[in-house]
């Protein structure tokens, strides 16, 4: 009899027949298991059958696949994978139009799975798609149907995107500029374009010819959500693969440029406003997938300074030395230059001094480390022309102060200019999944400059509030980093709500910020107090299980891996209330609100969790590339592995759900709950909790002192209980 661990048992099901519960012996081949199941209805030919799940996607049981079979699972006896190929490949060939879209209907649902599309595939199904498509003759939800499964069929990576034809490509991208086309349509056709771009160089050239700009953004300009995120997806995708000399190119009219020479476009007033006006202060909130678009967006924008960013100063280049020039003559308005050339010179070399560069005598040396190399100075050069008044008031303020308290201009700028860009993390990949992007700059042609103007106003005020001198400059830097980040974190709406939140962060309110956090990790250190701390925190730390589990027992939706974003795929994990069982299982769509337990149709009991790994140890992780899109990836992940030797692998939404979910599953396991989340909820909630008991001891009366005795002073010992 095989071992316990090689049976589970399941229900099958057939139409027009009683369901049969079976055990399944996992180390028998699946084809005998399909036979005596054909054998129980007295079905013949058995290899014209097999199992798929009779919940969720219905995907079809493989070898492969198997041993993801639970007890409990319901199953159903389905035509096999080929077969069913064939009959659809057939359907949608026929001359029945009411019979073709059944079968084109059919053929979306089912070539998400893997297994059948293998063998549509391999029966030249995908040509057969491209053809019915490029003929022009379908329309309505019989082209929606066929654009769905194509790309069903092409996300599984089996055939080459190179292999699509051109007249396809100018098809899909002829949808995607009709003024009036059907929503599914232009999503899928959207979807479709934005893979080729993603997948394959040359086919970026031809879709590159044949959409532009304009096109794009009246897609934007409609009211559904879904069609804005795929346009801004297409955007970005054509961008991300342009190619490194045609990002930069400068064009008279945006609105007609091809996409391949895009990279400027992205600044231009016409694009960001209608991004601005249309989607971030639309009607509609903000979905997930839509707040990633504008991330990414945002991100290759400034990528776009990565050049200028890595670009050393030629200090014997004179057209770079002249800008140097321009920042000296619009400080000191150098009209009335001394004749004499040494004159000039050490006149030259004071004014550097003022403007507060560390090389009096060549400045332009100061531009020759990168980052932030001649970035700095374009920002410099900004300020100085677009913000005069605020450029000289500035430098001749800090020119006409105490040697030892001046503001360095030129030394700050270059070092602004390198902090924000660590802060903005230019040059840096979008991270996949990252959903961190600032509205304010879609507010502004020249948002990174207005930032930076803004930014250096700030260091200024700053530093005269520090009473800094040439000593302290890494310690303003330092308050000005922590002024930015948090203000930043506020996510303000606009360059001037920026300014408000800023004026709101002066040095002072820095200083009271950190003492409060100071007190609320580590607060007296007198023996007391630790005492105190030690015998609370059993407590607190049974407080934070507690909620732990209860997050774990209202559940939490979760992301497959390895779909398209846009097309997502959800499942869902949740305890039960006696913390017994692990209940899951897959959802068409992202739930809005609990999932009862009978929706989930998995289950792994706690008694067979064996361990919980995380990161790198991650069974789906061990895979998975170390390129930077991927790391977030690997720091929200976490597995467990159960008997028999089995894992169920997670991707938490976000830091706080990996961290809950890491924490539970340790305290449900008895182990210790080890996250930063945990760590920041004991000091915060231990150092409440001894706030309130000591305001409780200073409000105890203490009785009052009787007269002094001459002669025998009396001395009173108060023992306070702490317990």
């Amino acid at each position: 009899m095989p071992p316990h661990s090689d049976i589970v048992k399941v229900a099958i099901e057939w139409p027009g027949a009683n369901a049969q519960l079976i055990e399944i012996d996992q180390k028998k081949p699946l084809s005998s298991i399909v036979r005596e199941v054909c054998d129980g209805w007295s079905l013949s030919g058995s290899e014209q059958f097999a199992l798929r799940y009779a919940d969720g996607p219905q995907l079809y049981i493989t070898e492969q696949s198997r041993s993801e079979m639970k007890n409990g699972t319901i199953l159903r006896l389905a035509i096999s994978p080929a077969r069913a190929a064939r009959q659809l490949l057939d359907r949608i060939q026929s001359h029945g139009i009411d019979a073709r879209l059944e079968a084109l209907k059919e053929l979306a649902k089912l070539s998400a799975d893997p297994t059948f599309a293998t063998e549509f595939i391999n029966m030249e199904g995908i040509g057969t798609l491209a053809r019915l498509v490029e003929s022009g003759t379908h329309f309505g939800e019989m082209l929606a149907f066929t654009l769905t499964a194509f790309l069903e069929l092409m996300d599984h990576g089996i055939v080459s995107w190179d292999l699509i034809s051109l007249s396809f490509i100018k098809q899909i991208a002829g949808y995607v500029n009709q003024p009036m086309v059907d929503v599914s349509i232009l999503q899928r056709s959207l979807a479709i374009l934005e893979s080729m771009v993603l997948n394959s160089h040359s086919l970026y050239h031809r879709v590159a010819q044949d959409i532009t700009v304009g096109q794009l953004i009246g897609h934007l300009q409609v009211s559904n959500q879904e069609i804005q995120t795929y346009a801004i997806a297409l955007i970005n995708a054509l961008f991300l693969k342009a190619p490194e000399d045609r990002r930069q190119e400068e064009h008279n009219n945006p609105m007609d440029q091809r996409l391949t020479e895009m990279a400027s476009t992205l600044a231009q007033k016409h694009l960001r406003s209608i991004i601005l006006n249309h989607v971030i202060r639309g009607n509609r909130p903000i979905k997930a997938e839509m707040a990633h678009q504008l991330y990414v967006l945002q991100v290759l924008t400034f990528n776009l300074l990565e050049e200028r960013m890595m670009t050393k100063m030629d200090p014997s280049d004179q057209a770079q030395r002249d800008i140097i020039f321009e920042l000296r003559r619009i400080a000191f308005d150098g009209e009335n230059d001394p004749s004499g050339t040494e004159k000039r010179k050490a006149m030259y070399t004071k004014d550097y001094k003022m403007l507060g560069f560390t090389n009096h005598v060549n400045p332009a040396m100061d531009f020759t480390q990168t980052p932030p190399g001649m970035l700095a100075l374009d920002n410099m050069l900004y300020l100085a022309k677009l913000h005069q008044d605020t450029y000289i008031r500035i430098v001749l303020e800090n020119s006409s102060r105490e040697d030892k308290h001046e503001c360095p201009f030129g030394r700050c700028a270059i070092e602004l200019t390198r902090m924000l860009c660590e802060i903005l993390q230019v040059g840096e990949l979008p991270n996949e999944g990252c959903n961190d992007y600032h509205p304010m700059f879609f507010t502004h042609d020249r948002a990174w400059e207005e930032f930076f103007c803004v930014c250096i106003q700030l260091l200024n005020k700053t530093w005269k509030e520090m009473r800094a001198t040439a000593e302290d400059f890494n310690k303003v830097m330092q308050v000005v980093r922590e002024q930015i980040t948090r203000a930043l974190a506020m996510k303000p709406s606009s360059l001037d709500h920026l300014k408000g939140k800023l004026r709101g962060l002066s040095y002072s309110e820095i200083l009271r910020l950190r003492q409060s956090e100071r007190m609320s990790q580590d607060d007296f250190q007198s023996p007391p107090i630790i005492e105190l701390r030690e015998r609370i925190q059993p407590e607190i730390l049974e407080l934070i299980k507690q909620q732990r589990l209860n997050r774990l027992c209202e559940g939490s939706c979760f992301r497959k891996l390895g779909n398209r974003r846009r097309q997502e795929k959800f499942w869902f994990c949740r305890l039960s209330l006696n913390h017994k069982v692990l209940h899951y299982g897959d959802l068409d769509e992202s739930p809005q609100g609990e999932v009862p337990l009978e929706l989930l149709t998995d289950k792994i009991p706690v008694s067979d969790i064996k361990s919980v790994v995380t990161g790198k140890d991650c069974p789906h992780m061990k895979e998975k590339s170390a390129l930077k899109q991927n790391k977030e990836v690997l720091e929200l992940a976490f597995s467990i592995l159960y008997d028999p030797d089995e894992n169920l692998n997670f991707v938490a939404p976000n830091k706080y759900e990996y961290c809950v979910w890491t924490d539970g599953l340790c305290a449900l396991l008895g182990r210790e709950m080890g996250s930063d989340l945990t760590r920041s909820d004991l000091d915060t909630l231990i150092s409440m909790e001894m706030k309130l008991r000591l305001l409780d001891l200073e409000n105890i009366a203490i009785p009052e002192a009787p007269p002094p005795v001459p002669k025998e002073p009396s001395t009173y010992n108060f023992t306070y209980n702490y317990g």
